[in-house]
């Protein structure tokens, strides 16, 4: 089943960039999983605020510029609302590689910040998971934003 975004997210893309909005409506299309865009361009002032309350960590994200979306999984038959469970995203992420590959665009994922989805050749979540045990090797804690995806640029 080929998916399709909505109105709403097709709304949530304006202002990205238009590399990055190729990728996504590209991606819904060759998806298991289905999503929509929950926050595309974001204003300063905005970032600020998701700063302040803990929901995002740095005034240098990409969502000001237009480089980022935040995608949200969604599981029709089970619950109209929102998922977050990881494993959905790593679908997600699989059709984003896919489609930033067919469009020649590096991109980043949320859950794997060390490295460029697109260049590597296994699965999102293989990827994720060398992340994971990166960061503790390090004695540090991943930052898990499996929503996310980015421009590298």
């Amino acid at each position: 089943m080929a998916y399709k975004l909505g109105q709403r997210s097709l709304k949530m893309l304006d202002g990205v960039d238009e590399r990055l909005q190729s990728v996504v409506r590209s991606a819904i299309g060759q998806s298991k999983q289905d999503f929509s865009v929950i926050c595309g361009l974001r204003t300063i002032q905005e970032q600020r605020a998701l700063v302040a309350k803990g929901a995002s960590q740095t005034m240098k994200s990409k969502h000001i510029d237009g480089l980022a979306v935040d995608l949200m999984a969604y599981d029709a038959d089970a619950t109209p609302s929102g998922r977050w469970e990881l494993n959905l995203y790593d679908e997600i992420a699989d059709a984003m590689k896919s489609a930033a590959q067919e469009f020649g665009v590096s991109l980043r994922w949320g859950a794997a910040w060390h490295k460029n989805l697109t260049d590597w050749d296994g699965s999102a979540e293989d990827l994720m998971n060398e992340y994971i045990d990166l960061r503790r090797s390090q004695g540090r804690r991943p930052f898990i934003d499996g929503p996310h995806f980015e421009i590298a640029e």
